[in-house]
């Protein structure tokens, strides 16, 4: 009779703890998020905006799959300066990069034989027609280690964990959700993980980019200010864009 009793105490306990104890876990979560700054509307806006504001700064339109031939346009190495990008960023053999708004796949091929074999190239793209693109050049180019992967406007698709270096190439500015994507992108990271944003320099009038389409080092960094990351530098070698490179705090 006393160990039915007992018994059924202790089940009793175990209810009434294990919901308080999840409680307290998911409070602790929510406590350790970074807080969302809020989103604005206007109707009033730049015609090449799609007239929603976050921390100050107008979203731009995503740029067309139509438009892919811009971004292999020939000219391309001579006015920006490509190839001096990505040995600038140190990727090392074997590492797993994710080209995020991967387009025509301009810079993902790039990686792939950056990383090699044993390396893996993660492209997300919201436009499956981008994909079909990128799909096509890595069985003309015989490359095996590149992922296409079709994204959400909230939700990259990337192994959490997973990932040594997420590169942006004049894309961040069309996120329609960059506090949301920028969430996901922290996760995917490994400790001590990279995160570069290449953008036009807003700061600079002789750059030929509308407006909406260019940023300044100064709002990159007001927006990456709430998430987990530690500004490591910036880098202005490039003759258009700025490349500002953000590390995961190891704990996270």
């Amino acid at each position: 009779m006393k160990t039915t009793l007992l018994l059924s105490l202790l089940l009793a306990l175990t209810t009434i703890c294990v919901p308080m104890r999840d409680a307290v876990t998911q409070d602790a979560a929510a406590q350790d998020a970074p807080k969302k700054p809020p989103y604005e509307y206007r109707q009033e806006h730049d015609p090449d905006g799609i007239g929603k504001f976050y921390m100050g700064r107008e979203i731009a339109h995503v740029m067309s799959y139509l438009g892919a031939g811009w971004l292999d346009r020939p000219e391309r190495e001579k006015e920006e300066e490509t190839s001096k990008l990505l040995p600038a960023l140190k990727i090392k053999e074997g590492d797993v990069v994710a080209d995020i708004g991967a387009g025509s796949g301009y810079y993902t091929l790039r990686l792939a034989r950056l990383v090699g074999p044993k390396g893996k190239v993660l492209a997300p793209d919201l436009q499956p027609e981008m994909l079909k693109i990128i799909r096509a050049k890595m069985k003309a180019q015989k490359l095996a280690n590149i992922e296409p992967i079709l994204c959400t406007a909230t939700d990259p698709k990337l192994p959490a964990g997973g990932v040594d270096l997420i590169l942006l190439v004049d894309v961040y500015h069309e996120f329609s959700h960059p506090y949301e994507v920028t969430l996901e992108l922290v996760k995917a990271l490994k400790p001590k993980g990279r995160i570069v944003f290449v953008e036009f320099r807003l700061e600079d009038p002789n750059v030929p980019i509308k407006l909406v389409h260019k940023m300044t080092q100064k709002q990159v960094l007001k927006e990456m200010a709430p998430h987990p990351l530690r500004h490591v530098a910036t880098l202005d070698f490039l003759p258009w864009q700025h490349v500002i490179i953000f590390e995961k705090n190891a704990k996270r």
